[in-house]
């Protein structure tokens, strides 16, 4: 990879799963089966197709099962956060020891997603003299399973501001160095947001195909159809 584009992964899998309702009572979000395969492991795929060499998942609800679900992956770390979670913001400040210098990727895990690998698009719009931040959003039209009204405007330059218009995806880039100047230790990774903002160095790009919100029960169902439409299942 050429210099300043990241080389490490932090995937989110720490959460409580509050949406899922009964799913999430005895199990992680993240080990939540679509398409017969855990959530988990779909993110998975994404980062090895994309060809990250250093990956990190972090852990708190729950995390003794996830850290048995990868026991035999020898090449991830476990970032695990107790004894109160952290957030996404301090989780991935809680992560950095392990995820090595920024700029680093971050990915959600409850998401499904079809098209080119979203990582990749990433990496291939990435330009660090511009960016401090590069969020991979999908258009409101395509963003299957999501209930609002969207969450950034992407202006022609391709600089991203808050306010109704594209999705965010839960996959970026982003630098980390900003994250010693919160003082917070649990925040949301909004905060770091908020910094890059500010200084005009937040951009977006668009996913080239669907993506699938599975945050709530009835989600699993939408995404493993469109699973199905695409092939993938």
């Amino acid at each position: 990879m050429p210099a300043s584009s990241p080389d490490s992964i932090l995937i989110y899998a720490a959460g409580f799963g509050t949406r899922m309702g009964p799913l999430t009572r005895d199990m992680p979000k993240p080990l939540v089966r679509v398409g017969g395969k855990p959530l988990l492991d779909h993110a998975l795929d994404v980062v090895d197709r994309a060809g990250i060499p250093r990956k990190v998942v972090n852990t708190h609800y729950l995390g003794e099962q996830i850290a048995d679900h990868l026991a035999g992956r020898e090449d991830i770390r476990i970032s695990h956060e107790m004894p109160e979670i952290l957030e996404t913001g301090g989780g991935l400040r809680h992560a950095l020891p392990l995820l090595g210098p920024d700029p680093v990727f971050t990915l959600n895990t409850d998401a499904i997603w079809t098209g080119s690998n979203p990582l990749g698009q990433l990496l291939s719009a990435w330009d660090p003299t511009r960016m401090d931040a590069l969020l991979l959003l999908v258009p409101r039209a395509r963003a299957t399973g999501y209930r609002g009204k969207g969450d950034f405007i992407l202006s022609p330059d391709g600089r991203i501001g808050r306010g109704p218009g594209e999705v965010y995806t839960g996959a970026q880039i982003i630098r980390t160095d900003l994250l010693k100047t919160i003082p917070e230790t649990s925040f949301s990774v909004n905060k770091l947001w908020d910094l890059t903002l500010a200084a005009g160095r937040t951009y977006g790009t668009l996913h080239d195909g669907g993506w699938c919100d599975v945050g709530r029960p009835e989600g699993i169902e939408t995404a493993e159809a469109m699973l199905t439409e695409g092939g993938l299942v």
